[in-house]
């Protein structure tokens, strides 16, 4: 039953006894947690026990094994045909879609949701440690760094362990970093912050990865905008709505707690999840890429090595007709990051400062979420019957006005005095953008370099939020106003630069870029095997 499902894995046994190892020394940690239950669990300055030691041992060992585990036994193909795998055009959705469709939205979602606490998290931290804001900062600076490494760092493991190996270990580690909950020294949260972004910062390009290396062409754009959709609202909404319910009885250090339960969730799901068929060829095991295949209703064509090296170009440059497209999703991707790890952040403890409890402000979050729950289905209507280009424009102008409410309000406007309505337009707005800008940036560049593009533009999504915080270790956070205006600003500019230089591809097939990019002829639907 386990080469069933790792199969491709050199030692199926290490995989599972890494992650027993890796769960015993988080459960190992949790008697620290539980000495905490008198005074609010405020373990500050307390000195950590031998269990926890051990706990960390067992957890580096862990990971090791889970890695070794997940090592794919290459093979050589031996031949000097190349088998290039191209999904029909117009194949039907099957169960196994529906299903790879639902798994990857879970992995999504704990992939936004970890982010997405520190804002619930930092009033709890800065109270119990007596910091400043300058030295809280750190721990969503940290965070972000994390992400920012995980994202490039991810993506080359991806090559090695493939897709759904490299989610496998992201979700291992995710687990082990869960142990940030018992951490008694300030110092050791900001480490284990930085571990837990590097963690859970691949699984979201990982995750776009092997849906679009899955999906047939018809319904790869609306399946990737419902997913990255979902994900986006369902990870906030999940972290508002946990922070409502449990701080209040369990202290801010629950939230670190959770990754235990929903690392754990993606690794009991993992048996449904399938391989990329392209990486599976890719690593000389031809047989089950077939298989694969024929589970999703693709089919098989051959061609030259020397087609496939051409139509592959590891290093190509980045020519001018690409690099105004490139510049305006750039300023979107950035724009996107400072809501999100900026302005979503900031946003819990200035309402905290204003007066409303921790219980209160995040029940207020969590609202605005359902409120803005309809967006991941307008943004797969937009998306797929209206304009790709267009929908990207529309979800930053509604994230702009979004800012620009809060703005207002900042300046005194009553009617503006309840956040919900311009929250709920921010969170619609950024959800739609996260949502899209991924899919729409895979789908202007051709194959040789459509990878690093959308790397790119990912790395940019974290790097807009490790600019933002970056301010806070500063010690000059701006206020929400002005920084509701700086970011309303950019996301217009980046508006204004979608609506002129982006490209339409709605109902365009992602092969006719390869045409002009590698002189390929291009494989219509009916010439798949």
């Amino acid at each position: 039953m386990l080469s069933k499902f790792f199969g491709a894995g050199r030692n199926s046994w290490a995989f599972w006894v890494g992650c027993l190892l890796v769960t015993a020394g988080v459960i190992l940690h949790l008697p620290m947690y539980w000495m905490g239950r008198h005074t609010g669990f405020h373990l500050a300055d307390m000195p950590m026990d031998p269990g926890m030691m051990w706990g960390m041992g067992l957890i580096l060992v862990g990971v090791a094994l889970t890695a070794f585990g997940l090592l794919p036994a290459h093979q050589s193909g031996g031949t000097d045909e190349v088998t290039i795998l191209t999904p029909p055009e117009d194949a039907p959705l099957t169960r196994a879609h529906w299903l790879m469709c639902g798994l990857l939205a879970v992995a999504l979602m704990v992939d936004i949701m970890k982010p997405a606490s520190l804002g619930f998290v930092l009033p709890g931290v800065r109270e119990e440690y007596g910091l400043t804001d300058a030295a809280v900062a750190l721990l969503p600076f940290a965070a972000l760094a994390g992400t920012v490494v995980g994202s490039f760092a991810w993506g080359w493991l991806a090559d090695i362990y493939g897709r759904r190996a490299s989610i496998l270990l992201s979700s291992v580690m995710f687990i082990g970093t869960s142990i940030c909950g018992a951490m008694p020294d300030f110092w050791w949260n900001v480490g284990m912050c930085f571990m837990m972004g590097a963690a859970a910062g691949g699984l979201l390009p990982v995750a776009y990865a092997l849906l679009a290396e899955i999906m047939p062409t018809r319904h790869r754009g609306w399946a990737l905008v419902l997913v990255g959709g979902i994900g986006a609202v369902g990870g906030y909404f999940a972290a508002s709505a946990l922070s409502a319910w449990l701080q209040p009885d369990w202290g801010w250090r629950i939230m670190w707690f959770l990754n235990l339960p929903t690392g754990l969730l993606l690794i009991a799901l993992s048996p449904f999840l399938p391989e990329s068929a392209r990486f599976l060829q890719h690593i000389g095991r031809g047989a089950e890429a077939r298989v694969a295949l024929a589970r999703f209703g693709a089919g098989v064509r051959t061609a030259t090595p020397s087609a496939v090296a051409e139509s592959h170009s590891r290093l190509p440059p980045v020519d001018r007709c690409h690099l105004a497209v490139t510049i305006a999703l750039t300023l979107a991707a950035l724009s996107w990051g400072l809501v999100n790890f900026g302005v979503l952040l900031w946003l819990p403890a200035a309402l905290v400062a204003e007066g409303r409890s921790v219980e209160a402000a995040s029940a207020l979050i969590a609202w605005s979420t359902v409120i803005a729950a309809p967006t991941v289905l307008i943004s797969v209507w937009l998306y797929s019957a209206w304009s790709t280009r267009g929908s990207l424009a529309l979800m930053l102008g509604l994230t702009a006005l979004g800012l620009f409410g809060f703005l207002l309000r900042g300046m005194g406007v009553e009617a503006l005095a309840n956040p919900i309505a311009s929250l709920a337009l921010l969170i619609v707005g950024s959800s739609g953008v996260i949502a899209i800008i991924l899919p729409y940036t895979a789908e202007n560049y051709p194959l040789r370099i459509r990878g690093r593009a959308t790397g790119w533009v990912a790395g940019c999504s974290k790097l807009g939020g490790l600019g933002a915080q970056g301010l806070s270790v500063l010690g000059a956070t701006p206020a929400l106003g002005v920084a509701a205006a700086f970011v309303g600003g950019l996301a217009v500019v980046a508006l204004g630069l979608i609506a002129v230089l982006g490209r339409e591809t709605r109902g365009r097939d992602l092969r006719d870029l390869e045409e002009t990019a590698n002189g390929l002829p291009r494989l219509r639907s009916g010439d798949a095997a």
